[in-house]
């Protein structure tokens, strides 16, 4: 590991003054420290705000919003019962994620910044242009990662199972920064490779994520919302496909739809338009069909018949069939699993 310089700033306009390029934000540190111990991640300087006031908050206010600091644990957001009653996909999401260990140590901004787990990204001998820009790409030689969205420079896919329901639920991002603070629309936040694919979000040098919310209108979705998560065993282990589904059903027919996706693409999936299909239609399968395919009809050619691209328009089918019988009392034992029991596909709405 590369040797560093340490600092723990005790107010935001500390941190925001010490931050240089080279510099690094820490909070839970579980994706960073990995990557430094790797050697993919060589700050100079790495950033404590574990001590800033005001971050660690989780807020639900009257109207239905809520508002959660950028250093509140996943495990403590995922057991926030009003939390949790209002957005259980949210919560179901962070369950399905890591382990028991992890999910105590990460913070929800780490969550939405943490790094590409492409095997290229993560060793420092290959080619990879989000590491080492005009490098090249060593994914794309063997087929690539991404299903959609992915260029010829990058086709990392975004890891994080939190960031799909934040997606569909219209989320906003609070940042702080030398030129003051601003609001950023999660859809905004996370950037396609393109031709410059180290350059991840639309966040400038030296911002920090403080807080994200969550608008009133989200928890209209509560009683019929899931998170699936499909992948290689049942615990901390990264999607192969995921999918956010949340209705909203009034006498028989949808009236409201989110649908996004994950594990397939440079950032978190959204096709509005396969949300538009479902709109005035009684829930069931062959609706359920149109849109998840419609979901993925951006597919890059090569990956037509690519057997993750069916796996994804599945994973979005058995998602909204799930939002539509309806959110179960009690999470699941097993959060985002496909082996959830039928008797907790009950319907509390």
């Amino acid at each position: 590991m590369k040797p560093f310089d340490f600092k723990q700033p005790a107010t935001l306009e500390q941190a925001l003054t010490l931050w240089h390029p080279g510099a690094a934000w820490l909070g839970g540190g579980t994706n960073l420290v990995d990557l430094m111990k790797i050697g993919v991640a060589r700050p100079d300087t790495v950033i404590d705000i574990t001590r800033i006031p005001g971050l660690s908050e989780i807020d639900l206010a009257d109207d239905g919003s809520a508002r959660i600091g950028a250093l509140v644990k996943n495990s403590d957001l995922a057991d926030h019962p009003g939390f949790a009653a209002r957005f259980p996909m949210v919560a179901e999401a962070l369950l399905s994620g890591a382990s028991g260990q992890l999910r105590n140590a990460a913070t929800l901004g780490g969550n939405l910044m943490q790094a590409p787990r492409c095997p290229w990204f993560q060793l420092p001998e290959s080619a990879c242009n989000r590491r080492n820009p005009g490098s090249g790409c060593d994914a794309r030689q063997v087929g690539g990662l991404a299903l959609i969205g992915a260029s010829e420079g990058c086709s990392a896919i975004h890891p994080s199972d939190l960031c799909v329901p934040l997606l569909a639920l219209d989320a906003v991002v609070e940042v702080a920064g030398p030129d003051g603070h601003r609001e950023v629309p999660f859809a905004t936040l996370h950037r396609l490779p393109g031709e410059h694919p180290e350059t991840a979000t639309t966040l400038a040098p030296g911002e920090l994520i403080v807080a994200l919310r969550l608008p009133a209108g989200a928890a209209r979705f509560a009683g019929h919302a899931a998170y699936l998560k499909v992948r290689e065993r049942t615990s901390f282990a990264f999607a192969l496909t995921s999918a956010a589904a949340a209705l909203e059903l009034r006498d028989g027919r949808i009236t409201a739809a989110r649908l996004a996706l994950g594990g397939i693409a440079p950032k978190p999936w959204r096709v509005p338009e396969a949300e538009a299909l479902l709109i005035g239609q009684p829930p069931g399968a062959e609706v359920f069909a149109r849109a998840a395919a419609h979901a993925l009809e951006g597919a890059d050619p090569a990956a037509r018949k690519n057997w993750r691209r069916l796996l994804a328009i599945r994973t979005a089918q058995k998602a909204l069939h799930m939002a539509a019988l309806g959110t179960p009392e009690t999470l699941p034992a097993l959060p985002g699993s496909v082996f959830r029991s039928p008797a907790q596909e009950v319907s509390h709405a």
